[in-house]
């Protein structure tokens, strides 16, 4: 009989630190100290425009070679592809299961 049962450990981390078939829960977005071209608040905007917003749970699907960039990440029903650099600004939770 499998444990459905989640609890969260830890306290918050960065999803682009998170490895391939990890599971967390988004707690908040911090763009602070994250080099982008974009403008202040852009990255933020987009991030939540691609469903990464707090509450959603995620599952990290891939990572590219040989560097692990990028990262594939489902989030719901769809899939989304980000830069490790970018993903730092997700800040999760790991769900245990």
């Amino acid at each position: 009989m499998h444990n459905h049962a989640r609890h969260k450990a830890g306290h918050g981390v960065k999803l682009g630190s998170l490895g391939k078939k990890a599971r967390a829960e988004i707690v908040g977005l911090d763009e602070t100290g994250i080099a982008t071209p974009l403008q202040a608040g852009e990255l933020e905007r987009r991030l939540i425009e691609m469903g990464l917003v707090e509450g959603a749970v995620i599952e990290v699907l891939h990572e590219g070679f040989p560097r692990r960039d990028p990262m594939a990440v489902r989030v719901s029903d769809h899939t989304v592809a980000l830069r490790r650099a970018e993903a730092n600004a997700v800040i999760v939770q790991v769900i245990e299961e």
